[in-house]
This record gives structure tokens, C-alpha cells and sequence, in this order.
């Protein structure tokens, strides 16, 4: 019973740290989750062989309902990130008006999509470091050598396997956990890391992508996300206010009422020498 109560508490401890300290603990994350699947390779390939069926190859890419999930999870991105660009085009059009939300949360969503999944995963990673993709290699008949994770090789030219784009735009959607309010905040999480658990494993399924790919596309991402959060939400004083947002849209949207007033009025002004 005691060793059991230790054990618990060392878990505590071991969590309230990591919640104090969220950079460091998915900074750790992802040296660890590196180093183990640099030490053990053949791990991805492992892990990938429950769903690779000789002949009929990663059947589950065929499955209609396991090809409708993996939707979810983009349909969800771009909802969220229309509502953001919609947010701030309003504020644009309308700069006499206060925004429909604090111009930080929209300004938060986009700027980690962007960056994390945009920039960081996509841009950097998938089209640069030249991992073949699960169902490539002659592991499971492809025709390619299985590559490690972080080597950078030429076996790939673009959108390669390393790392998990839609991994990563499935941890993205916990971005929003951040914005909600505290009491909203389990309910969302409880939505939101299942779905993202399992859009990342339908990629594994579908030999999209490799088990270390998914797991480290979560730690960058995350890692991404809290790095720009602290930058507009905690440091003192923050990167950018909410107030100064709506002053520089509201400054750019008078401009832009001003401009397009003036191109009215040549415009009409043409139409009349035009047709006058």
C-alpha cells in the first residue's frame, strides 16, 4: 500500500511539474521520443506490420469509413481557420465597431496553423528531409530503404513521411483549449486529443506515415503552440495586446474605407465623362 501511494504521488509530482514547466516537458518529450527510435529503428516498422496485409498492402486505406475520418480532422482545421481570417476581415471592414473576440485569439489560432503545420512540419520538414512514406519501402513493398528518423536523405523529393502533417494539424485543434474559458477547457480536451489520437493513427493505417512520425509531429507542434502562447499571453509585458490589435485594424480599416471611397469616386467620375 505504501509503494502504491508513492507511486501515485511521484506521479503527481512528476505532472505538476510538467504543467509548471510545459516548454521543458515537451522539449524532453521529443529528445526522448528521438532517441528511442534512433536506438530502435526497426520500431517504426514494427509498428507499422499490424496494418500492412502482404497483398492487399495497408487494406485500411480502402476501408470508405476510415477515409471519411481521416476528413475530419482538415474539414475541423478549416473551420476554425476561416472563422479566424472572418474575424479579422470584419474588424477590417467595420473598424468603428469593437471586434467579435479579443483579436489575440484569432491572431493565436492562425499564426500557430501557420507556423506549426504550415511552416515547421510541412514547408521544413516533409519537403526537406526525404524519409520515404511507410508504404514505400521494400519493407512492404515498395521500393525504396527504410530510412531513421532526423536523417536527411534523397530518397524523397517532396511531402515526404517525416513528420505527420495531419498529426500535427491534429494537435494544432488543442490550440483551442487554450483560448477557452477554464471550465470549458476538460469537455474540449476530452473532444479534441481522441480525434487527434485517432486521425494520427489512420495515417499509420493507411501507411502514411510512421509511429515516431505522428509522435514527434505532436511534440513539435505542441512545443510551437506553447512557445507563441507565451509570447502573446504570458510574457510581461506580451508580444502583442489585444488593444493594440484593434487600434492598428481599426487604423488600416479607416484606411481602407478612405481608399476605397476615393476609387468610387473616380470610378464614378468615369463612368460620367465616359457616358456624360
Amino acid at each position: 500500500m505504501d509503494k502504491e501511494n508513492s507511486r501515485l504521488s511521484g506521479l503527481h509530482k512528476a505532472s505538476d511539474w510538467c504543467f509548471a514547466h510545459p516548454m521543458t516537458a515537451v522539449s524532453i518529450y521529443i529528445i526522448v521520443v528521438s532517441l528511442f527510435f534512433l536506438m530502435f529503428p526497426r520500431i517504426d516498422l514494427w509498428a507499422s506490420s499490424f496494418f500492412f496485409y502482404g497483398a492487399s498492402g495497408f487494406a485500411a486505406q480502402d476501408v470508405p469509413f476510415l477515409r471519411e475520418v481521416r476528413h475530419l480532422g482538415p474539414f475541423l482545421v478549416r473551420i476554425i481557420a476561416i472563422v479566424s481570417v472572418a474575424v479579422l476581415l470584419l474588424k477590417l471592414l467595420v473598424p468603428s465597431r469593437p471586434p467579435i473576440m479579443p483579436l489575440r485569439q484569432p491572431v493565436f489560432l492562425l499564426s500557430t496553423l501557420i507556423l506549426g503545420p504550415g511552416v515547421l512540419v510541412n514547408l521544413v520538414l516533409k519537403d526537406n528531409w526525404g524519409r520515404p512514406r511507410p508504404r514505400s519501402v521494400e519493407e512492404f513493398g515498395g521500393e525504396l530503404p527504410f530510412q531513421p528518423v532526423w536523417k536527411i536523405t534523397d530518397h524523397c523529393d517532396g511531402n515526404c513521411s517525416f513528420t505527420s502533417g495531419e498529426a500535427s494539424a491534429a494537435m494544432w485543434l488543442v490550440s483551442v483549449a487554450f483560448l477557452v474559458p477554464a471550465s470549458w477547457r476538460k469537455p474540449v480536451l476530452a473532444f479534441i486529443l481522441p480525434l487527434g489520437l485517432i486521425l494520427s493513427v489512420n495515417r499509420v493505417a493507411f501507411g502514411g506515415h510512421f509511429l515516431s512520425d505522428t509522435l514527434l509531429s505532436w511534440g513539435l507542434t505542441l512545443l510551437l503552440i506553447l512557445a507563441i502562447y507565451r509570447l502573446l499571453y504570458q510574457k510581461t509585458p506580451p508580444l502583442v495586446s489585444d488593444q493594440k490589435l484593434d487600434e492598428w485594424f481599426t487604423i488600416k480599416g479607416r484606411k481602407l474605407q478612405r481608399l476605397v471611397r476615393r476609387l468610387v469616386i473616380r470610378f464614378r467620375k468615369k463612368l460620367q465623362t465616359t457616358f456624360g
